[in-house]
Formats: C-alpha cells, structure tokens, sequence
C-alpha cells in the first residue's frame, strides 16, 4: 500500500476542526487518565465532572459543553450511586446515565459504547470507573498497556467523544506526579492526557489536581473537597487562562473587511492592517493560524477567505460579501490573475 502523505503547505493552508473541549482548556474529545490513591475523591470528581456536562454548568471553575454523559460505575452498588447522587444534587439530570456492569475492552465494551453513542447523539463524555474493571490482561508492560488502551484511544476520536479512565497510584512516591500512575509507561504514552489527584490536607479536604496533555496545558490546580455539597471546589491556578485575542482578531478582520470589501496580499500585510485596528503587536503566524481557526466564526460573518501560492509568495485572499449584493452561490471572486478564491454562500446573524 502507497503511504499517503500530507504536504506541509496543504496543512498550513487548510480550515481544520478545532479542538472540541467538553471542560473548557481542561478535557477534549480525547482519552484521558484520571489516577489518585483510594478514598482520594476520584469519584467524586468524575461524578461532578458527567453531572455538570449533562447540566452545561461549570465543573472546577471552568465552563463545559453541555451534551450526554455516560459513568460506568463498575465498583458501585446503585444504593451508593444514589447516596451520592443525593448528596451533590436534588435534581435528576436528563443528560446523566450510568452503568454498573460493562463488558471489557475489545469484548464488547467498544460496542456498548457505540451502541449508546447512536441512541444519544450528543454524547460528551464517558467515564469508565474504574480501568482495571475492563482490562483483559492481568499482565502490564509498555506493550500491553498500550496496545489495550489505544483501542479506547481509537474510540473516543472516531466518536469524536472524551474517554476518562479512573486509574490508582503507586503507593511509591515520586517527584514526578505522573510516574506513579500505577503500570508501565505505555499508558501514560498511549492517552493524550492525564490528571492525578494528590491529597495535600487530609483534615482540611485539600488537594492538587495536576494536568498534563498533547492539546491542554500542564498545570497544578488546587482544589478542596466541600462537605457541605461534595463537590471539588477550586481555590488557584497555576495558570492563567490565555487571553481570547482570536476574538480581538476576528473582530478587528470584519470590521476591517466591511470597510476595504477584498484584500490580496501577504500575510504580512494583512497582519499591518490588522495590527493598525487593534494597536497589538501581532505576527504573522499567530494571525493566519487564528484566522484559519476561525473559518466558521468568519463565515457566519460574511467573510471568506483562502491561503494560497501566487509566483512563490503565500497570499492570503479575503472579501465580505454583503447579503445585498448580487453574487451568486456558484460565483468564483476573482480577486487576482493567480488566485481564485470559491464562494460560499454566507450564513446570516
């Protein structure tokens, strides 16, 4: 079989789906590991995390995108699934299902899940609780672990859903959170992000949350477990969540786009024009990559645009269309000898 290649100037050049988060810069439709020693609060954080999506209400301080749930909870009983839901909320959410018996990975479980996935389209999040419940193989090393998990990995993008496995530490301590998540590296190397829940003060209910991924920044939250609501509250941050300059960006490009109607030129140029607008500093790759990020918000706004190559120089071609104008859906714009950009038709706010 011929390997079939990407070229670079097709990927720097495309409109490509953003990442989808279901908790806002936290967790992705990816799979991740959610590992702390028992009786940390595992659990309850994964029952707040579901409970919140099916909600749309924030978890951890950060918003989420409201959709389906699904928490295999394979080492409860329903009494203790119902004190708990009773002790976080008294309100039933339509969005929340639970499970407390599933088949293991690659006997059934992928199937289940698919299956579900088909009667609940807007499937968020599944949490299984915990990983060893659908593991076949008793035997861990980088091989097995690895090639076990990438079948959820698989999974939750052909779904396009998030996948959390609860997992347990080693009782060895190191100075690495991460290494003391219980087996081989081949877990930590097959999921896109993991978390570990580390309890700092036992008498006054406080942990860290450390986070690490391909498509999240690494970051230590402190947390603390009320008993009044059992629920995992934040209290700081590591980071501070970057600024939304794309929104500055994409504002500035409409604003800038109504009043010139068609641009043709560098990046360089356009980022001047701009720059000009929002009195930032800006550079050009950080522009064509937010813009490019950006298709669909630009589209909503009437603005289309297309990177292309034009005698050796990458350009960038843009033009509002105006609802009143008379161009038509099958019409090319023309805005130069070498660049022909497509139109589609515009969505109207």
């Amino acid at each position: 079989m011929k390997l079939e290649t990407i070229s670079c100037e097709k990927i720097m050049t495309t409109s490509l789906k953003p990442i989808e988060f279901c908790v806002e810069n936290l967790i992705a439709s990816e799979l991740y590991i959610l590992a702390g020693v028992p009786k940390s609060g595992k659990s309850w954080l994964a029952l707040d995390i579901c409970l919140s999506i099916a909600k749309g209400e924030k978890v951890l301080d950060k918003p989420t995108v409201q959709g389906t749930s699904l928490y295999l909870c394979l080492e409860d009983s329903e009494t203790r699934l119902q004190n708990r839901l009773y002790e976080i909320t008294d309100e039933p959410a339509e969005k929340l299902y639970f499970s407390l018996l599933a088949d293991s990975i690659g006997r059934g479980l992928e199937n289940q899940i698919e299956s579900f996935k088909k009667e609940h389209s807007d499937l968020k999040m599944v949490f299984i609780d915990t990983l060893q419940k659908v593991r076949n193989d008793d035997e861990s090393n980088y091989g097995s672990d690895y090639r076990e998990l990438s079948v959820l990995k698989n999974l939750a993008e052909k779904l396009s859903i998030a996948v959390v496995l609860v997992h347990h530490l080693r009782k060895c301590y190191d100075s690495d959170p991460f290494n003391m998540i219980s087996g081989s590296s081949g877990l930590r190397g097959c999921v896109d992000g993991a978390f570990v829940l580390q309890i700092t003060d036992k008498q006054n209910h406080e942990a860290v949350l450390y986070c690490e991924g391909r498509d999240i920044e690494s970051r230590e939250i402190k947390i603390r477990f009320s008993s009044v609501n059992h629920q995992w509250e934040k209290l700081a941050d590591s980071i501070t969540e970057p600024e939304k300059f794309d929104d500055e960006i994409v504002t500035a490009m409409v604003t800038v786009m109504k009043s010139e109607k068609s641009f043709i030129g560098t990046p360089t140029e356009l980022t001047e024009k701009i720059n000009q607008y929002t009195k930032q500093k800006y550079i050009p790759n950080i522009i064509s990559k937010k813009l490019l990020q950006s298709a669909d918000r630009l589209i909503q706004q009437n603005i289309l645009f297309e990177m292309k190559r034009s005698n050796g120089t990458r350009k960038i071609a843009v033009r509002y269309i105006n609802n009143d104008s008379a161009d038509s859906d099958d019409e090319m714009i023309n805005v130069s000898d070498k660049l022909v950009v497509p139109a589609e038709k515009p969505v109207t706010t």
